[in-house]
């Protein structure tokens, strides 16, 4: 039960759903950029949520499977191909032995997720499976995949790709915003020590996504946001979109690989539910921002864990 990587892409590494619980230490929870691509895919192929798929980023690897298996790719649509055929996004798929998963140009988005059903044969540290490519553990030796890699993949009974369901769960469009939807953000714990005009600009002023960029943090280039008088912080724990300025600035969301902790001031938080948003854009790719309540921002991250929960009801069914 073996995948040979053939060419391993610019960036393909195991992700789960993160490695909580040691922030504490210094461990970040890295972990999908992309929830609801991750979780889409794990259900398409009968995998809980906490098993890992393949974060794929922009150019995709060329993989041979040397065993059937069935398989799901969401989110970016990176032109992947199974053979000589287009393979289909959100879809389950049964794959040959013998048969090569390609991905091509880019079409939309910037990560996609590859699920197989059964699971990948990975070792847990502390609890995760997920690639922590700075500390260099987790995943597939610590590191993303390259040529020549092998993928063990755990045994499933299942022979043939399970029939479409007749309506998979949908994300309300509140929920899930097209591309180029201004992403809402609450603020922050410094907010009020930013000058109005700082505070104005973050929902009226358009950002660009810096090459800069990873996953990390993704530093973004527009009009520099600063303080009414200059703030000492002591370091605090941050979050999965915490929206820190350093002095120059210009702002940098903080994302999967985050660090665990941070000194500067934070102007916003991104809401949850638009996370996945964030994850798909490009470097080059211009952004807005829109304000909203803490009290928008949880009934929003409420309704969305209701749609995971009814995946999840749906995959206790199998």
């Amino acid at each position: 039960m073996m995948i040979e990587v053939l060419k391993p892409g610019a960036l393909s590494s195991f992700q789960d759903l993160g490695r909580s619980g040691y922030q504490h230490q210094g461990i970040p929870v890295c972990g999908v950029m992309d929830e609801r691509a991750h979780r889409l895919a794990c259900m398409l192929v009968g995998n809980g949520a906490g098993e890992a798929t393949l974060e794929v980023t922009l150019i995709g690897p060329a993989l041979q499977f040397h065993c059937p298996a069935i398989i799901a790719v969401c989110g970016a649509d990176l032109g992947a191909t199974l053979g000589a055929r287009a393979l289909p996004l959100a879809r389950p798929v049964a794959v040959a032995a013998g048969e090569q998963l390609c991905f091509g140009k880019r079409v939309s988005g910037l990560r996609a997720y590859l699920a197989v059903a059964g699971g990948y044969a990975l070792q847990p540290v502390l609890g995760s499976t997920s690639t922590y490519l700075r500390g260099g553990f987790g995943g597939a030796q610590g590191r993303a995949l390259q040529k020549g890699d092998w993928i063990a993949l755990r045994q499933t009974q299942r022979t043939a790709a399970p029939a479409p369901r007749a309506r998979l769960p949908l994300f309300p469009g509140d929920i899930q915003r097209p591309p180029g939807a201004p992403l809402r953000i609450v603020p922050g714990r410094e907010w009020a020590a930013f000058a109005p005009r700082a505070r104005q600009a973050m929902s009226t002023q358009t950002f660009r996504v810096s090459p800069r960029s990873d996953r990390m943090g993704y530093r973004l280039e527009g009009p520099a946001l600063h303080l009414s008088q200059p703030l000492e912080l002591a370091s605090e724990a941050v979050s999965f979109g915490s929206i820190q300025v350093p002095p120059d600035g210009l702002p940098i969301v903080l994302m999967a690989d985050r660090q665990t902790t941070g000194g500067y001031p934070r102007i916003a938080n991104l809401a949850t539910v638009d996370l996945p948003l964030l994850a798909q854009t490009m470097a080059g790719e211009s952004l807005r921002f829109e304000w909203v309540t803490l009290g928008q921002a949880q009934r929003l991250a409420s309704a969305q864990s209701a749609v995971f929960n009814q995946m999840e009801a749906g995959h206790g069914q199998h």
